[in-house]
């Protein structure tokens, strides 16, 4: 494996080499500066010299510094810039540390002068013999977590106004956040796309079927998917303690803007996006070949906190809005975040649990489903791309846990709308999943305060949903007010 201290070792190991290979024309340039410098002294000692020599104590100072150039500084020899061999081997380096050996040998071997080097012949040979250890992720046992909108601000979250205890309940704060993330890492998790868990490939007649991604890793390492919901920003959230929209930063990776206490708007690392971004970037093994997180939206007052659903379209920065929401959603995908429906409305689109309200078995009438489906598409699609993933608000499946079949209808809409992946929420299993045909399910566990709560107060070992991934009472922020209950 190529981790992160064997990537520093590496560039390591290569500033020494180049050091060493510099060291004899230093030597000569030193010395070449010593004989200069005593043919100076003793042509200027013979010039203006020549009739009173020294005295003593001159002839002192002039052995003691001999081979100093006058008025001039000794300096230690710096060590040289990274040339563009070096330099290209640091980016394939960086591939190799998140598993992509292959990436990281195709970078080399398409610079000429980087191929034929000695350091590229020797960064190749690394890569290839570190893929040899790989082993094969077993593909039954791939968790899925999810957070929704990140607290950033806990003093505004828990200020006990009406929605405080939603938030104490569904979200998850900053600090628990990057102690999660600091956890699972030390247990060994490395986040995968859930397009890497399974994918559609032709079969040998040419039709599309789902099969299970073959994802390499170190001998105990274990894949997960991460998801965020409802990258929205609601109205309600203001001065919430929550981030304010998402935007694209300077370094064209997508971060978030933040209204502070005194009305100035701070842009940085406000919410999971970003700082998961500043993890990766830290913990570059903590990724597989670059993968990030799921990011679900809905259309419900604004996309990535731009106004841009059609109640909004009488606002004078309602294109600004559209347009801005695209290049955000671009610069995710760009930078490998996969783009999720949450649907249109955040409505219950699957079975009803109320027998006396139900419709045919589900929570809403099938027309308002097919209206909530279309809009999404028109309105949420057509800005951040085709999608195929749907995680469903509240968890809430169209099916219970057997297969879909053709005769759901719900099912059959979603698919004819390109809909292949479909994730519902159940925390009482590490994993579950299910391959079909035409589509692939994935339950997903909460990783919100009430789930925290529930496993810091829970004595039972065996109860205990989340101490595969962390000891919860490591990551609760004490800050919360308690009991956490069901919001």
């Amino acid at each position: 494996m190529m981790s992160k201290n064997d990537y520093r070792r590496r560039v390591s190991r290569r500033r020494r080499s180049r050091f060493s290979r510099h060291l004899p024309t230093f030597i000569v340039l030193f010395v070449l500066t010593v004989l200069i410098g005593g043919c100076i002294f003793a042509v200027s000692r013979f010039l203006f010299h020549k009739k009173s020599g020294p005295p003593k104590d001159t002839e002192v100072i002039a052995s003691a510094t001999a081979g100093t150039a006058p008025n001039t500084e000794v300096t230690q020899p710096t060590e040289p810039a990274l040339d563009e061999v070096d330099r290209l081997i640091a980016q394939a380096d960086r591939l190799a540390a998140g598993y992509d050996y292959d990436g990281a040998v195709a970078l080399v071997e398409s610079d000429p002068a980087a191929s034929s080097d000695p350091r590229g012949q020797e960064a190749i040979s690394g890569y290839l013999a570190t893929k040899d250890t790989m082993v094969e992720a077993d593909h039954t046992q791939i968790t899925h977590v999810f957070f929704h909108t990140l607290i950033m601000d806990t003093a505004k979250a828990f200020d006990g106004d009406a929605d405080s205890k939603g938030y104490n309940s569904v979200m998850t704060t900053a600090d628990e956040f990057k102690r999660i993330l600091n956890a699972m890492y030390e247990r060994g998790y490395v986040l995968v796309r859930l397009h890497d868990v399974a994918y559609e490939e032709p079969d040998e007649n040419g039709n599309l079927r789902f099969v299970y991604g073959k994802i390499m890793l170190p001998e105990g390492k274990k894949p997960f998917v991460m998801s965020q919901d409802d990258v929205c920003y609601y109205d309600y959230m203001l001065d919430d303690g929550f981030a304010t929209r998402m935007v694209i930063g300077e370094d064209g990776k997508p971060t978030c803007e933040m209204t502070l206490d005194d009305g100035t708007v701070s842009t940085g690392s406000y919410d999971l996006v970003p700082l998961l971004e500043d993890f990766i970037q830290e913990h570059p093994d903590f990724s597989y070949r670059g993968a990030r997180a799921v990011i679900a939206l809905t259309g419900y007052q604004g996309i990535l906190g731009y106004r841009t659903a059609s109640n909004y379209s009488d606002s004078p920065t309602y294109e600004a809005d559209r347009e801005q929401a695209a290049k955000v959603a671009q610069a995710l995908r760009d930078n490998g975040w996969e783009l999720a429906s949450h649907s249109f409305g955040h409505l219950k689109l699957g079975v009803s649990t109320n027998p006396e309200k139900s419709f045919n078995g589900f929570a809403i009438e099938d027309e308002r489903f097919r209206h909530d489906t279309d809009r999404w598409k028109a309105e949420v699609e057509s800005l951040i791309g085709p999608t195929d993933i749907i995680l469903y608000p509240f968890g809430n499946d169209i099916a219970d846990f057997h297969a879909y079949t053709e005769d759901n209808p719900r099912f059959k809409y979603l698919e004819s709308k390109g809909f292949r992946y479909f994730c519902n929420v159940d925390a009482s299993t590490p994993y579950w999943m299910q391959k079909g045909t035409n589509y692939f399910r994935m339950a997903r566990r909460n990783l919100d305060g009430y789930r925290l709560y529930q496993d810091t107060v829970q004595e039972d070992p065996a109860k205990k949903r989340l101490s595969d991934l962390f000891d919860a009472r490591d990551i609760f922020d004490s800050v919360r007010p308690t009991p956490v209950t069901w919001y």
